[in-house]
């Protein structure tokens, strides 16, 4: 081979070795991170119990805020409705019945 050829064929293998040596250590980082995860989970599983308490708790008075969202709409409906249907009773001369105590 003339010297060119050997200088790129080197060229080539330097690079491809260069990238072997970034992906290593690519993958050396993100194990070493899953590892520091799991042992940090592992350390302080009491913290990680209260986080999912608070999680359930916050959940739980997210849905009872959201039921008296909708209760409220679901309100604001039936009035809108009660005084159309009003209005169209009384363009017929007629009303609802309402029992005075």
């Amino acid at each position: 081979m003339s010297m060119e050829k050997m200088t790129k064929v080197e060229e080539n293998f330097q690079r491809a070795m260069s990238l072997k040596k970034m992906v290593d250590r690519w993958q050396n980082s993100h194990t070493n991170c899953l590892w520091q995860m799991t042992l940090s989970q592992r350390r302080n599983p009491y913290a990680t119990l209260r986080m999912q308490e608070t999680m359930v708790q916050e959940l739980a008075l997210a849905n009872k805020q959201l039921l008296m969202v909708r209760q409220a709409a679901l309100h604001q409906l039936f009035e809108k409705e009660y005084q159309q249907y009003q209005q169209e009773l009384n363009q017929m001369g007629k009303a609802f019945y309402v029992e005075r105590l």
